[in-house]
């Protein structure tokens, strides 16, 4: 198996036809056929076949595809560690939520990255269930979230900061003026949600789950400001971390939607390997991220992205 084999197959996992890869990838759709075919031969798989529904993928296709973004991104991170060891430049391998990523990291990475000339921050999504075994496997060196669920003492947290999910509408809408609207009219509502409502675990899932919102009532955004700014067009309901959307509630574009089960509360922690298998630049983030400076920067870093961060931080996102 080549890279460029498996970059084939995983891009047509991911758009679902070689057509769409193709094009993805900049080459022709016989080049990534070629790539399939040659990946079927040595593994002796079909990996997939092509219905009338678009393509279905064998079982072991499935685990290829899987393997194929670990070995993948693997790659990757090993280019930027190394082009960052010969430039004399260290490397901080950061795992977070989306929820995490969208609304808290542009402000703390910002500033923790000036602190230090010398330093490249690579984020990358991932789900909050995976950050104790990216941890101990080394695939990351700290991760932003809720705290692993179980106690394994390789691993140590730290909290952070707290946070609130709210339900937002527009001021004019009807939710605003029933009340507590009782779950069975929250049910058949229009949710609006960035990619978090996506997720097995976190505040967000676990809200709509106590509502009992069917899945054809969801409507899933590529970001969690995109469903905001949508909830203000007054097409449903939006949810949003609370410092992310309090001015737009002070300036009125936005009301509240009251009642116990439409807030959340949840919590960020810093997690690291402990004692000395911590990297360095982990272990300075893990004293970083709890002093005023990084509150105020994470509560403030709203609308910054990632192109603007200096020195650059490098953003991949997995599954």
């Amino acid at each position: 198996m080549t890279p460029t084999q498996l970059r084939a197959f995983a891009s047509v996992v991911r758009l679902g036809s070689v057509k769409a890869a193709a094009a993805d990838l900049g080459v022709t759709e016989a080049a990534v056929s070629l790539h399939v075919g040659q990946l079927r031969k040595e593994l002796g798989d079909q990996l997939f076949n092509r219905t009338s529904s678009g393509l279905a993928f064998t079982p072991g296709g499935l685990r290829l595809a899987s393997r194929a973004v670990e070995l993948l991104g693997l790659q990757d991170r090993t280019v930027l560690e190394v082009r960052a060891a010969g430039a004399g430049r260290r490397l901080l391998r950061l795992g977070t939520t989306s929820l995490f990523a969208e609304y808290a990291a542009p402000g703390l990475i910002g500033l923790f990255a000036d602190r230090a000339r010398d330093l490249d921050v690579e984020l990358s999504v991932h789900r909050a269930r995976d950050f104790e075994s990216m941890l101990l496997t080394r695939t990351v060196d700290a991760t932003i979230g809720p705290r692993p669920a179980t106690s394994d003492p390789a691993v140590t947290s730290t909290l952070f900061l707290h946070y609130q999910i709210l339900a937002v509408v527009t001021p004019d809408h009807p939710l605003t003026r029933t009340g507590q609207p009782g779950t069975a009219l929250l049910r058949d509502q229009t949710w609006l949600l960035g990619p978090s409502a996506a997720d097995d675990s976190g505040v967000i899932p676990a809200m709509l789950h106590r509502i009992g919102v069917p899945e054809d009532r969801q409507q899933i955004f590529q970001s969690h400001a995109a469903a905001v700014e949508e909830a203000k067009r007054g097409t449903g309901i939006g949810l949003a971390v609370s410092f992310a959307v309090a001015q737009d509630l002070a300036a009125g574009a936005l009301a509240r939607v009251p009642g116990r089960l439409l807030q959340g509360q949840g919590s960020w922690n810093l997690s690291i390997l402990a004692g000395q298998r911590a990297t360095p630049a982990a272990e300075e983030m893990a004293r970083f991220v709890t002093t005023p400076r990084a509150t105020q920067a994470m509560l403030r870093g709203r609308g910054v992205t990632h192109g603007r961060f200096k020195p650059a931080v490098h953003v991949t996102l997995w599954s």
